[in-house]
């Protein structure tokens, strides 16, 4: 991770590839020239709080000294020596363990914080013009390292191959390994190998619930959800500081085609693929495209796309949250408004914001969502809505499925959030944009007050803590659970609740907190 003060502000880039190959063949942290430092010197530096180092080996001295004239042109401060100065170190073509063999041994060694980073991290930071935030994908891990507080032996502790026995805050100390997964489960999606990808979303939310890093394969051993698959990952990681399955997919074109697809709002992965397999490449080719047909949902996605897209800040989440609130209230001054989604577990940032209402007042919770729209509409600040009634049914049993939309009353909405709303004043945009307002996307949800606590603990996620919440339910206590209701099929009765404490005591279960859930 970057020191506070080199994380922030830097926009995200896009994947590029480095089209050198390897040369030359030795290391070197030569004395510099004079003139190097004359060059150093009249050039301005821009960005105070990072320091380069390049290694010269593979690349040969003429290619690292292009590419610290092209660093330093670009308002980069690049020292000649490796130093306690120096925040990020850049290789190219080196393997992970002859690289960190060679830091070790120097004079003056990287301190704990310098980013040791593969040639990609410069390559896009120069074409950004900026140091751009570093990635996992960008770091080349140090294969030997040792932590001083290990990860407990199975026979000290067992880490449970259910989520919701574990508890898993945003501090995740094995992101190289759970991003590599991620990846390898997104692509599975693709590819339509639900199983294969389920398989790689349980390895990284076991991954993400430990305590400390691994320090090397062996910590994999007695480990639930870790296969063969996930388990060769892990190794290619440690021997060589990056995936090549992961480094393969991320350069694959159907890969990046479908991930730019189905980044608009409103397109799944089947319509992603259905453009693919037309010859579609690019956002603008599928606007372009008399034969392709868009739903209103789809027409909004590309209508907003560059907002709705940007992430969306915890102050902007709680303007919009006072916005409803006020809108609700103005109607149903006992009805409550409730943050729920990645928020409510505490992230800073999310792609939409997701708010449960409810009355008191059983059977109000349909009208209550059509009139909040209305509302909205009449301000003038309604961009899209869909709205769904209810088809919930108090008699109908827990569903099995877990990808399936639960039945309360909600709507799916892109509303126009000003900057005047937002307690900072500040918006998400770009530094040039006059709008004063950006798109954010709104989904509400409106259950009845007797089934509030099981919505609520449903749409507070994470998406793998309530699958194997459900799974727990069904498999350790027979019972069965959803957004609507819990029913023990010992006793064919269904479970009352009040909050999410009521739900976890049913199923015999320690409460997790919200901000413990992010599995």
């Amino acid at each position: 991770m970057w020191a506070a003060g080199r994380r922030c502000g830097y926009p995200k880039v896009s994947r590029t590839s480095d089209s050198q190959g390897p040369m030359a063949w030795s290391w070197s942290t030569k004395r510099p020239r004079p003139e190097d430092f004359d060059v150093q010197r009249h050039q301005e530096v821009k960005f105070a709080m990072v320091t380069l180092f390049i290694v010269e080996r593979r690349m040969g001295r003429s290619r690292r000294s292009f590419l610290t004239s092209l660093a330093r042109s670009k308002g980069f401060s690049v020292d000649d020596v490796l130093s306690t100065k120096v925040t990020h170190v850049i290789s190219e073509g080196n393997q992970a363990s002859e690289l960190w063999t060679w830091l070790r041994a120097q004079t003056a060694p990287p301190v704990a914080d310098t980013e040791v980073l593969d040639i990609s991290w410069f390559t896009e930071s120069m074409r950004a013009g900026w140091p751009v935030v570093v990635e996992s994908r960008h770091r080349i891990q140090d294969p030997s390292s040792q932590l001083q507080v290990g990860l407990p032996s199975t026979s000290e502790s067992t880490v449970s191959q259910y989520a919701c026995q574990r508890r898993t805050t945003l501090d995740n100390p094995n992101k190289i390994f759970t991003d590599a997964f991620e990846v390898l489960a997104e692509n599975s999606d693709f590819c339509d190998s639900k199983g294969q990808a389920l398989a790689y979303k349980r390895a990284a939310s076991v991954l993400k619930s430990l305590p400390v890093a691994l320090r090397c394969l062996g910590d994999t051993e007695g480990l639930p959800c870790l296969g063969e698959q996930t388990r060769a990952v892990v190794e290619d990681i440690f021997q060589y500081g990056r995936s090549s399955k992961v480094e393969t997919i991320l350069s694959d074109e159907k890969f990046q085609t479908m991930k730019l697809f189905t980044s608009v709002f409103g397109v799944g992965p089947k319509t992603a693929e259905k453009w693919y397999l037309r010859g579609l490449r690019t956002l603008e080719e599928i606007i372009s495209e008399p034969h392709v047909h868009l739903n209103r949902m789809q027409q909004a996605g590309f209508l907003y796309y560059a907002d709705i897209t940007r992430p969306v800040s915890k102050a902007e989440a709680h303007a919009v949250g006072r916005i409803v609130k006020e809108t609700v209230q103005e109607m149903s001054p006992n009805a409550s408004v409730v943050l729920t989604g990645g928020f409510r577990r505490g992230k800073e940032f999310g792609h939409d914001v997701d708010y449960i209402l409810t009355t008191p007042e059983m059977g109000t919770e349909e009208g209550l969502l059509l009139r909040v729209i209305d509302r909205l509409n009449y301000q003038g600040i309604l961009l899209y809505t869909e709205f769904q009634g209810s088809t919930f049914d108090e008699n109908r049993m827990p569903c099995r499925r877990f990808e399936a939309m639960d039945h309360f009353p909600k709507c799916f909405l892109i509303i126009q959030l000003h900057a005047a709303a937002v307690q900072d004043g500040t918006l998400s945009c770009d530094p040039g944009d006059r709008r004063g307002w950006r798109a954010v996307r709104l989904d509400l949800v409106a259950p009845p007050a007797d089934r509030f606590a099981f919505a609520l603990l449903g749409w507070s996620g994470s998406t793998q803590f309530e699958r194997d919440l459900r799974r727990f339910a069904r498999l350790e206590r027979g019972m069965l659970l959803d957004n609507h209701a819990l029913y023990d099929k010992s006793k064919d009765a269904f479970l009352p609740a009040k909050t999410e404490e009521d739900i976890f005591g049913h199923l015999g279960l320690e409460y997790i907190e919200p901000w413990q859930r992010n599995a």
